[in-house]
């Protein structure tokens, strides 16, 4: 089976994590985003996926290479420009199958593509889209079905007396290729959600309510979200599984120095060191090399490679970004994200999801709250 990833955008709200590094390779827990997309794929049979990239597409191809390390066939199409989802799926045309998944490359979910594939055949459809519930279906456009499973309205930005069913548009597809002679000519600007799908009432769109774990991770806010969430176990990972079998604590590769403590669940990459008197709460992530001095505490966050925390330092519900560079008793807390190779001086306050771009060096005690 075959499946198409778009992964074109610029990841604008995830900066500055996506300033330096394509979102699509963004580290999460202990691999590139992707490679857990690409992991759920090849668990319901695709052997052969392609990734419509657009932006820092080279980033992508060089992390990512072959796909062999994940045991799926990986190519790539580059969009010259954005050209939205539909003018994505024309634009890569040429080499999909005649039924094939297309999904959005950055949601991270465990949804029952094999379940939805046997409905598509079942029904017969032209194009299934997966459907899940959400709490607050106004902030969504709805999907509303007939009895018999085909999508019979979209309903954008619901009012509160239009809600009728909170299920949404998950993101994941199976397509029949004969539609894309269906499609703008390649190279026009087309959203397959807007412009395609509603075209396709009562001629073939099946709606398949899926059941799981479903999450955009395009925020600050749910990149934690979804860190906790691998490491608890809510979503089905193959690091998740790890984690638990090695009692909630697990330390990857060799050379970690532990003198502190550390709660689960929790993952340190390689290379990690921990001084005396440190703690590592639960749901955080330490990446490879990470060194965190005497008497820091850090808890609900993630740390990238290389970082380097010093003594007293209290960090909470933040992302660290690669090679930053923390002093001695600072305080980073409530969803601060620090950009690849910051530099924080002694006895700074950071809160309040303060943002710092890449490179930026702040001087001892600049900022306080």
């Amino acid at each position: 089976m075959q499946a198409l990833i778009l992964a074109g955008g610029e990841g604008t709200r995830l900066r500055p994590l996506t300033s330096t590094v394509p979102k699509p390779v963004v580290p999460l827990v202990d691999r590139p985003f992707i490679s857990f997309v690409l992991e759920w794929l090849r668990g319901h049979g695709v052997d052969d996926a392609i990734l419509s990239c657009g932006f820092m597409a080279d980033g992508v191809r060089a992390v990512l290479g072959d796909g062999s390390a994940v045991g799926v066939r990986l190519r790539y199409v580059e969009e010259p420009e954005p050209l939205g989802t539909g003018g994505a799926l024309k634009f890569a045309e040429t080499l999909l199958d005649e039924r094939f998944f297309m999904l959005n490359g950055d949601v991270l979910c465990d949804l029952d593509l094999t379940e939805q594939l046997s409905q598509h055949e079942r029904t017969g459809a032209r194009a299934t889209l997966a459907l899940v519930p959400v709490e607050d279906p106004s902030a969504y456009g709805l999907v509303r079905r007939n009895r018999d499973l085909s999508v019979r309205e979209f309903v954008e930005k619901p009012s509160s007396q239009q809600i009728d069913t909170n299920l949404v548009n998950a993101g994941a597809y199976i397509i029949e290729r004969e539609l894309l002679a269906e499609l703008a000519p390649a190279g026009t600007r087309i959203s397959i959600e807007r412009d395609v799908f509603p075209t396709l009432v009562d001629r073939g769109l099946f709606g398949f309510e899926a059941s799981g774990y479903w999450l955009d991770i395009g925020t600050p806010e749910r990149y934690l979200q979804a860190t906790f969430d691998i490491l608890n176990g809510n979503v089905r990972t193959e690091i998740g599984s790890r984690v638990r079998e090695a009692g909630g604590v697990l330390c990857e590769g060799d050379a970690t120095r532990v003198a502190g403590v550390v709660h689960a669940p929790a993952l340190l990459g390689s290379g990690c060191a921990l001084a005396a008197d440190a703690i590592v709460g639960a749901e955080t992530v330490l990446g490879r090399g990470v060194s965190v001095g005497a008497g820091a505490r850090i808890d609900r966050s993630v740390l990238l490679d290389g970082v380097v925390v010093g003594a007293g330092t209290r960090i909470s519900g933040s992302i660290v970004g690669p090679g930053v560079r923390i002093g001695d008793g600072c305080r980073i807390e409530r969803g601060v994200v620090l950009g690849q190779g910051v530099s924080v001086g002694a006895g700074n306050t950071l809160d309040a999801c303060i943002r710092i771009f890449p490179g930026v060096k702040l001087p001892d005690g600049a900022i306080a709250f």
